[in-house]
């Protein structure tokens, strides 16, 4: 039970004091005059000024309440490494005895573990979550066995009492990390792209001047370079192809170290060409001609070299060869010298004519086998003598021309070969398409056939022919589209993905194995043109090995779903193709800094006076202090008593009741007035 005096004026203080003042001033005038009732007229205005001040005696019943001490348990990946786990739990056990033996003291332990993201350790995150379920009155005290690798120190919370880190770790501990600074998401194949690396030891390293880094780009056979230690150095990496890249950074293990998790780096780049050569030859003006140009044209991505022959060799009119306006067609430079720096070749109903001798079709020929891609538009002229595909070209063509040219109207139609395949997979508005009016007659011979037209007789044909790749569409009707003929057509759209996937955009395999992460969890896509896809492997980080069975979600596209064990390099394989994918960063935030500190939690310490203690020294042991004083020493921590209590009951009574009042300062005043009569 605690009494206390109260008071509640019925006027402001000010007012209060001002007639408390006055009065003192009456009571001196009349001590100075002599009159004898002096002493009880004053008595009369102590009791009226006391009565205005309103005072109150209380007496409560309190319950005294307990200090809580906040307990962080780091029990993030960094503590894991060595003997931190150890150290950890050995610290948290002695300071539970320390505390549990103190009268009236709580402990509340609060456990910091890693998130699903790499945010790495959310201590301070934790603390203002525990420090907003208890009242800010109680919590005597913090303490946090952590490595001091804290992320989000920023968000420090306000604190009412001393804050103090147990650092767990060892003074001899050391570490090696690769760091990757400045990787682009973007680069251009073939076409050097600058990173800057630099390999860092820290703690009690031992004296090194290199180490051994090793480089591999999807997962092929890594090279090794020495490279200095300290330094950053700049490294020209060149993408291969197009699409994703995935390239893995290793510096060798070295014994001591606290952990390899951060001797690897995985750089993600995806691959694009700079500009895409396409060279268009047209064998005579027709209205197609135009549709290809103005595709090629709209395309900002396309440097398109066009060629029509509109004076061929055998035309004799008379024109002195001086006073032509054409341009001399250059085919010993672009067919001999030049042709590699092209991506597509495009011949728009071309047939031989003696323009490009039978070597330079030869040479057309062996661009392709080594990589290159010819697209045929045919003309009637496919089907004649003349055809190009009585020349060396024809043995890389995979149809061969029937004579037949046929003048009927038809509509293309998407075959099942071609619903798989991306060049016409999920075409718009399929089957609402305006008619052509012919089509070439032709005899497949390999490849598949995506599209047909009249009488299901093959259209568009697509094949590969060794490292390249080669198209045939057997019609020059496709300006119909263009001109919106009997509603048009998709003929953007078409000729777009069939030069793109004829350039080998990676977009438009229609043999790939895909995956796309999010978190730990990657969603494997298997296209193939194929009616069945069998299982991918998928081998971790760690070498072992998961089967993934895949389902059809429809024509050509089979998927299944795989969560990653850890972060890391994860391949990809079934019987042909390979591939890699990271899920996160192959050093996650919690080993990017691995050697224990206490400069990150200075500034929380240094709020209450807290302390930061080695564990490797030994588990502090626990003192109570008071506000303001050091709460931290050698071999100590404090915690700060609070004295919080809960109020039960409180009762109050007037010390001057009005009746009181009346009965006091009336008696003073009669009093004082007898006397003076009297006298």
């Amino acid at each position: 039970m605690i009494s206390s005096l109260l008071f509640s004026p019925l006027l402001p203080w000010p007012v209060i004091w001002g007639l408390g003042a006055l009065s003192v001033g009456f009571v001196i005038f009349a001590l100075i005059r002599g009159l004898s009732g002096w002493a009880l007229r004053g008595s009369a205005a102590v009791v009226l000024v006391a009565a205005l001040t309103g005072p109150v005696f209380q007496q409560e019943d309190r319950e005294e309440l307990s200090d809580i001490v906040l307990l962080l348990e780091d029990k993030t990946a960094s503590q894991d490494l060595k003997d931190r786990a150890g150290q950890t739990d050995e610290a948290i056990q002695s300071l539970t005895r320390a505390i549990e033996a103190r009268g009236n003291t709580e402990l509340r332990r609060i456990e910091v573990t890693d998130d699903e993201g790499n945010a790495g350790t959310q201590l301070m995150t934790a603390l203002a979550a525990a420090m907003a379920e208890e009242p800010r009155s109680r919590i005597a005290g913090v303490v946090a066995v952590s490595d001091g690798r804290v992320h989000d120190a920023e968000l420090l919370p306000d604190l009412p009492a001393p804050f103090h880190l147990l650092k767990t770790g060892r003074s001899d501990d050391w570490d090696r990390r690769l760091i990757v600074k400045g990787a682009p998401a973007f680069a251009i194949i073939g076409e050097p792209v600058t990173l800057t690396l630099r390999v860092e030891d820290q703690g009690a390293a031992p004296t090194a001047a290199f180490a051994q880094l090793q480089v591999s780009v999807d997962g092929s056979t890594p090279q090794s370079f020495q490279v200095p230690i300290g330094q950053d150095l700049d490294l020209p990496v060149t993408l291969p192809h197009g699409g994703r890249n995935v390239i893995e950074f290793t510096i060798a293990e070295t014994e001591g170290e606290l952990t390899t998790r951060n001797n690897t780096a995985l750089i993600q780049m995806n691959g694009v060409r700079d500009r895409l050569r396409v060279l268009l030859v047209s064998g005579e003006p027709h209205p197609g001609g135009r549709t290809w140009r103005n595709l090629l044209k709209s395309d900002s991505s396309v440097d398109l070299v066009h060629f029509t022959i509109l004076r061929p060799p055998e035309k004799q009119d008379g024109v002195p060869v001086g006073e032509l306006s054409l341009i001399a067609f250059p085919t010993r430079e672009l067919f001999l010298e030049k042709i590699q720096d092209f991506d597509l070749i495009i011949f728009d109903r071309y047939k031989r004519r003696g323009i490009l001798p039978a070597i330079y079709l030869e040479n057309v020929s062996n661009y392709v086998t080594e990589g290159g891609a010819v697209l045929v538009a045919a003309g009637p002229d496919f089907a004649a003598a003349s055809s190009i595909f009585r020349s060396p070209l024809g043995r890389i063509l995979p149809a061969e021309p029937t004579a037949r040219v046929l003048e009927e109207p038809f509509r293309p139609t998407v075959t099942d070969d071609g619903v798989r395949h991306p060049v016409t997979e999920g075409l718009p508005a399929q089957g609402d398409w305006g008619r052509w009016l012919r089509q070439v007659e032709v005899e497949p011979r390999s490849g598949h056939v995506v599209m047909s037209g009249l009488d299901d007789r093959p259209l568009l044909m697509l094949d590969r022919v060794g490292e390249g790749r080669v198209a045939l569409l057997a019609s020059d009707h496709a300006w119909l589209w263009s001109r919106g003929y009997e509603g048009g057509g998709p003929q953007l759209e078409l000729l777009r993905r069939l030069a793109h996937w004829m350039m080998g955009e990676p977009e438009l395999e229609e043999e790939a194995l895909t995956a796309e992460a999010k978190g730990q969890q990657m969603q494997i896509v298997r296209r193939t043109m194929s009616d069945s896809a069998g299982p991918v492997t998928v081998t971790a980080p760690d070498g072992t090995q998961t089967v993934i069975e895949l389902t059809e979600t429809r024509p050509g596209f089979f998927e299944g779903s795989y969560t990653g064990p850890e972060i890391g390099l994860y391949r990809l394989s079934d019987d042909t193709l390979e591939r890699v994918i990271g899920l996160g960063p192959a050093a996650p935030r919690e080993f990017e800094e691995t050697i224990a500190t206490g400069d990150i939690l200075t500034p929380a310490t240094a709020i209450g006076r807290g302390g930061v203690l080695a564990v490797e020294d030994g588990v502090p042991s626990v003192r109570s202090v008071r506000a303001g004083r050091p709460a931290a020493g050698r071999g100590w921590i404090g915690i700060t008593p609070r004295e919080a209590y809960e109020t039960l009951d409180v009762r109050q009574m007037s010390l001057l009741p009005p009746w009181l009042v009346l009965l006091l300062s009336a008696g003073f005043i009669v009093g004082g007035w007898l006397r003076e009569g009297r006298r």
